[in-house]
């Protein structure tokens, strides 16, 4: 019953800050989108698994995401260069990569796979057991696939590194 409580008040926080909008109209529909996404979606917030690494990987994750960021950045300058440049159809080399991953957990090749669909440039297609396919812009992208990124992710959610 908790874990719906917390998820009600993360949801509930998620709204107010992107609405931004506090009337009383806007405020009940939050709390009425809200308490439904809490009720349907509580155990997939909170599993029921070892709950004792949990606030270590938080603070594991908090850490990585200004480094995912900025390899956002990174990607979206690389992309915005290929589709600028005077020769364009010359370096855009769409390719899928196919690779097997060392990550183990769910949460790990979800956050893994999320993390390289957030990166201009690469998209997550699929996902078999331990081999993922991984569209890219150019062949230069899928050289650094798995790369660093499988490195950090296997340091949040797996406790390696």
């Amino acid at each position: 019953m908790r874990y719906r409580v917390y998820t009600f008040l993360i949801m509930m926080a998620f709204w107010v800050v992107l609405s931004g909008k506090f009337d009383a109209f806007h405020l009940s529909l939050g709390v009425i989108s809200s308490l439904i996404v809490s009720l349907l979606s509580a155990d997939i917030l909170f599993r029921n698994q070892d709950r004792q690494g949990r606030p270590a990987e938080l603070g594991r994750f908090l850490v990585y995401i200004p480094w995912l960021i900025r390899e956002i950045f990174v990607s979206t300058l690389q992309v915005s260069y290929l589709a600028l440049h005077p020769k364009m159809m010359d370096r855009i080399d769409p390719t899928v990569v196919t690779f097997k991953t060392r990550l183990k957990k769910e949460i790990s090749k979800v956050a893994f796979a999320n993390s390289i669909t957030l990166t201009p440039g690469t998209v997550t297609i699929r996902i078999v057991g331990d081999e993922f396919y991984v569209h890219t812009i150019s062949r230069k992208m899928a050289e650094g696939l798995p790369g660093e990124m499988e490195e950090r992710i296997a340091a949040v959610f797996e406790g390696e590194g």
